[in-house]
C-alpha cells in the first residue's frame, strides 16, 4: 500500500502530528494521505503519521492513545486529515482541543456543514477561524 520508510530532512521547520484514518482506511484515501505527508516532509516537516509510527499491535487500543497522546503533545501543531467514522480522529481531536494545540484541517471541502452542532461544524469552524478556538 503506502511505504512507512520515510526518510525526513535533516532541518526540521516544524513537528506535526497527522491525525487521520487508521483502521478501516480504504487504499485510496491512504495513498492520498502519504502523498501529503510526503509533501510535509519534502517541505522540511517532520511527521507523525500513527499509520507508520504508532505501532498498532494493541488488541485494546489503550496503548495506541497513550502513543498519540504523547506524540501529539509534542508537535507544534496538528493536521486533521478529516474521514467521517474515524473514532481514532475523534478521540485524538479531543486530545488536541484539551492541549490547545493549533489544528490545520487538510480537507475541508470533505466536510458538509450540518444544522446543528456537530464534530463536523467544530471542524469547520477552527478551519475558517485559524486553527484555534478563542476561549
Amino acid at each position: 500500500l503506502v511505504p512507512c520508510n520515510r526518510n525526513g530532512t535533516k532541518k526540521y521547520q516544524k513537528s506535526i502530528f497527522l491525525i487521520c484514518p487508521v483502521r478501516d482506511c480504504d487504499p485510496k484515501t491512504l495513498k492520498k494521505i502519504g502523498y501529503y505527508v510526503q509533501s510535509l516532509e519534502e517541505n522540511g516537516n517532520t511527521v507523525y503519521w500513527p499509520y507508520c509510527d504508532t505501532n498498532q499491535n494493541d488488541s485494546i487500543g489503550v496503548l495506541i492513545c497513550a502513543d498519540n497522546r504523547r506524540a501529539l503533545a509534542r508537535a507544534h501543531e496538528v493536521h486533521l486529515w478529516y474521514s467521517r467514522g474515524s473514532q481514532g480522529s475523534v478521540f485524538d481531536f479531543g486530545m488536541l482541543f484539551a492541549l490547545n494545540k493549533k489544528v490545520v484541517v487538510v480537507n475541508p471541502k470533505d466536510i458538509e456543514k450540518t444544522p446543528d452542532k456537530s464534530f463536523e461544524n467544530v471542524l469547520l469552524f477552527l478551519h475558517e477561524t485559524g486553527g484555534r478556538y478563542p476561549y
